[in-house]
């Protein structure tokens, strides 16, 4: 699949302000579009996998479930240790994403980003404790960066 039809382009506006919250979210799109929820499944699988769209997934309101300290840590590791230090970093259960950026030097030598949330600063702060640890002596220096307001996220618009 390399380009879309109709009827992909009426399923990218339906689903580009999120998902209905019910318990059968494809369903309901089936039933506003005229189509059988197999079909709307499929298609978005397809533009998926084919580049389309890069991702079906929750976007919470973190200071709507309570997670008003928002931290992104960020890691000055040594390059040849990156790919084994993000993916142990991504893996832990309070780590919503993580990744790779370059470094900016001398000003900014950070490498390893890790997006941390918490109700409290000091809970944000004991996580990053958590991420130190498990990184050892990899890390050579690290901080957070708060957030200091909240950004409207928004997708792809047709």
């Amino acid at each position: 699949m390399s380009s879309i039809d109709d009827i992909d382009r009426a399923l990218i506006v339906a689903t580009q302000d999120g998902l209905p919250l019910v318990s059968r979210p494809y369903h309901a799109i089936a039933e506003r579009l005229g189509l059988a929820p197999e079909e709307v499944m499929r298609r978005l699988a397809a533009m998926l996998e084919a580049g389309i769209i890069r991702r079906i997934g929750a976007v919470p309101n973190h200071y709507a479930i309570g997670w008003t300290a928002n931290g992104m840590t960020v890691w000055d590791v040594p390059d040849e240790a990156i790919d084994q230090a993000g993916a142990a970093v991504g893996a832990l259960e309070f780590v919503t994403h993580c990744y790779r950026r370059p470094r900016a030097l001398p000003e900014w030598p950070y490498n390893l980003f890790a997006m941390v949330h918490g109700s409290t600063r000091d809970e944000v702060h004991a996580k990053a404790k958590i991420i130190a640890d498990l990184l050892g002596k990899r890390c050579r220096n690290h901080d957070i960066l708060f957030s200091s307001r909240i950004l409207k996220k928004s997708g792809l618009r047709i």
